[in-house]
């Protein structure tokens, strides 16, 4: 059989109405590869699916030729040089145990990125997972921890998305720059691989793609439907040892991925902030629930039992620390505090002017130590 009929037939499994990746499964069990199941009688069919689901199996169906015809164009394109496109089904042996190990491992999986890479490295693997929206702090921490466990050759497996994902991906690569080739991080996304979504993240997916892996169990062509979004949350704790959320709200698809990640029997960890911020409700729910409470990176290395943390006694510092300010900057760092803040807030506790406070506040924020967050509110940054 040629590898062309191979791919054709499991585009075809996937395609069939009324075959999903449990009946699939199923009829891989019984039968073995595709060709297999497609060269069965409809009676032999009908002892391991209902009689609807026998009778579509035995016409092809209209969409494959285009499919299967875009899906062979993919794999042989060459979009940059030292980068690799395939098709990993579950009996390639490159098919990562930890994720044949779950209750719902998806049949196939298209993966893109570097040359020499494949997702049996992620064996020492952790998810970072958040807020879309997070606040410049929680952004920063998403950085700092992937970047400190990057350091320690740790793979950073996320989810392409704006806010903690993106950053957590950028930490982990941050990590690998300039080392020697190793998967630095995995971004498994709700999207055929023939488009990038969310579009600016674009270049970060080119940078993904030098030295990590794109991964999507969807077919090419397929666009940013809402329900693919919560069920490849399944493949990102799957692939995981554990998972940390970094910032979540209380209704929040990273809780969706902790929960998965409880179900599959892996760890979950997550950051605290503060009281007033919805996006800490989430983190302090799953807390109250079991997770545990981190505060470093060494946290996660002593439940995990990777390697020795030998430099993980604190995050990595995304932002400058504090320790050149003037007495006046530490002074209004401190009046600050860790919370969001008001300009009138500010006023009462310093004594200082709105103008002076501004121009105070503004040297702050160029140094890195400080965010301007919506509504008039300012945030302290970072270990400052």
């Amino acid at each position: 059989m040629t590898q062309h009929d191979e791919l054709a037939g499991w585009l075809r499994l996937t395609l069939t109405p009324g075959i999903g990746d449990v009946t699939m499964r199923r009829l891989l069990a019984a039968f073995g590869m595709p060709a297999a199941v497609f060269a069965q009688p409809v009676a032999a069919l009908r002892q391991v699916v209902g009689a609807a689901q026998a009778e579509a199996l035995r016409t092809p169906p209209p969409e494959l030729p285009a499919l299967l015809e875009a899906t062979g164009q993919w794999l042989t394109a060459s979009p940059e040089e030292g980068i690799t496109r395939r098709l990993v089904t579950l009996a390639d042996e490159d098919y990562p145990a930890s994720l044949l190990q779950t209750a719902d491992p998806p049949p196939m999986l298209y993966v893109m990125g570097a040359a020499g890479l494949n997702l049996k490295q992620a064996e020492r693997s952790l998810a970072i997972v958040g807020s879309r929206n997070p606040t410049p702090q929680g952004a920063s921490n998403a950085r700092s921890f992937a970047r400190a466990l990057g350091e320690a050759g740790v793979t950073v497996v996320s989810g392409l998305a704006l806010g903690i994902d993106g950053a957590a991906h950028e930490g982990a690569l941050d990590a690998a720059a300039g080392t020697a080739a190793r998967l630095a991080t995995v971004a498994v996304v709700g999207t055929g691989l023939d488009r990038v979504y969310p579009a600016r993240h674009r270049e970060l997916a080119h940078r993904i793609a030098r030295q990590g892996l794109i991964v999507s169990e969807f077919p090419l062509g397929t666009p940013p439907l809402g329900a693919n979004f919560p069920r490849r949350n399944r493949i990102i704790a799957g692939l995981s040892r554990g998972t940390l959320v970094v910032e979540a709200a209380l209704q929040s698809g990273s809780l969706v991925t902790a929960r998965i990640a409880v179900e599959q029997g892996k760890e979950v960890f997550a950051i605290p902030g503060s009281i007033h911020s919805p996006q800490s409700r989430g983190c302090h729910a799953l807390i109250r629930q079991g997770a545990k409470l981190v505060e470093t990176a060494a946290d996660i290395f002593e439940d995990l039992r990777f390697a020795p943390a030998d430099a993980m006694a604190s995050p990595a510092q995304a932002v400058p620390p504090a320790g050149d300010a003037t007495p006046a900057e530490r002074a209004l760092l401190d009046a600050i505090g860790h919370d969001p803040v008001s300009l009138d807030a500010l006023v009462a506790r310093t004594g200082w002017s709105a103008a002076e406070l501004q121009a105070r506040l503004l040297e702050l924020e160029l140094s890195g130590c400080l965010a301007r967050l919506p509504g008039g509110l300012f945030q302290r940054i970072g270990q400052a």
